[in-house]
C-alpha cells in the first residue's frame, strides 16, 4: 500500500486529491495538512510514501516545508511531489532544488497523477526530459549565478563529470548514449554511479547538483 499526504490550503483541493487517492486499491490517504508546519508534523509522524506539497500555503510554505521533510534523516523513505498552477512556476527550481522528486500542475488528468504518485513511490524521479529541458532553460536565461560545485563533486570521473552535465540537460539514458556513442546499459551505470558518489535521491536531484555545480553546458 502506497500512502499518500496531501498538504494544500485549499478545501476542494484536499477533498478532490482524497477522493481521487482512495479510490485505488493500492493507495491510502495519509493525512491532510492546510499549510507547511502542519506537512512536515504530519510527515514525521504518519512517514508516509509520497507527499502531494502545494506550494503556496500560509506560514511555512511549500518549499520550506518540503526542505525540512528531505532534510529528517527519519523520512528518507518520503518522496515530495509539489503541485504547481504553472509547469514553470518561479517556484519550481527551488523545490527540486531542497530535494522535491519532481512536480505535478494543478490540471493533471487524475491518470496522470495516479501514475505519477506511483512512479515516485518507486524512487523515480518525476521530470521527463522534455520538462527537464525547459526547467534548465528557463533558469539558464536568469541572471547569472555564480556556481557553487557540489562538495562531492571531485569524487567524479571525467566521464561521469560529462554524464552529469548531460542529465542536467534533460538528456535520457538512451539520448546520453548515443552523445557519447556507448551503450545504453553503460550510460546507466555511470548515472547511477554518479548518483550514488554525490548522495543525490534521484535523477531530479542530480539536474540540481548539475545546474549549481555549472555542469550544463560545460
Amino acid at each position: 500500500m502506497i500512502r499518500v499526504l496531501i498538504a494544500d490550503d485549499q478545501d476542494l483541493v484536499r477533498i478532490g486529491l482524497r477522493a481521487l487517492l482512495e479510490s485505488e486499491d493500492d493507495l491510502a490517504v495519509a493525512g491532510e495538512a492546510a499549510d507547511g508546519l502542519a506537512a512536515v508534523e504530519l510527515a514525521r509522524r504518519e512517514r508516509p510514501d509520497v507527499v502531494l506539497m502545494d506550494v503556496r500555503m500560509p506560514g511555512v510554505d511549500g518549499i520550506e516545508a518540503t526542505r525540512r521533510i528531505v532534510a529528517d534523516p527519519d523520512l528518507t523513505g518520503t518522496r515530495v511531489v509539489v503541485l504547481t498552477t504553472f509547469e514553470l512556476d518561479e517556484y519550481v527550481f527551488d523545490a527540486l532544488r531542497h530535494g522535491a522528486s519532481g512536480f505535478l500542475t494543478k490540471d493533471t488528468a487524475p491518470a496522470d497523477l495516479l501514475r505519477a504518485v506511483r512512479l515516485v513511490a518507486e524512487g523515480e524521479a518525476l521530470l521527463s526530459p522534455s520538462v527537464t529541458r525547459r526547467v534548465v532553460r528557463e533558469f539558464a536565461n536568469r541572471p547569472a549565478r555564480v556556481p557553487r560545485p557540489h562538495p562531492r563533486l571531485g569524487a567524479l570521473t571525467d566521464r561521469e563529470r560529462e554524464v552529469v552535465g548531460l542529465v542536467g540537460e534533460g538528456l535520457s539514458n538512451a539520448e546520453i548514449a548515443e552523445r557519447l556513442v556507448v551503450s545504453p546499459a553503460t550510460a546507466r551505470t555511470h548515472v547511477s554511479r554518479a548518483m550514488v558518489k554525490l548522495g543525490a535521491r534521484d535523477r531530479a536531484q542530480l539536474v540540481v547538483f548539475a545546474y549549481q555545480s555549472g555542469l550544463v553546458g560545460s
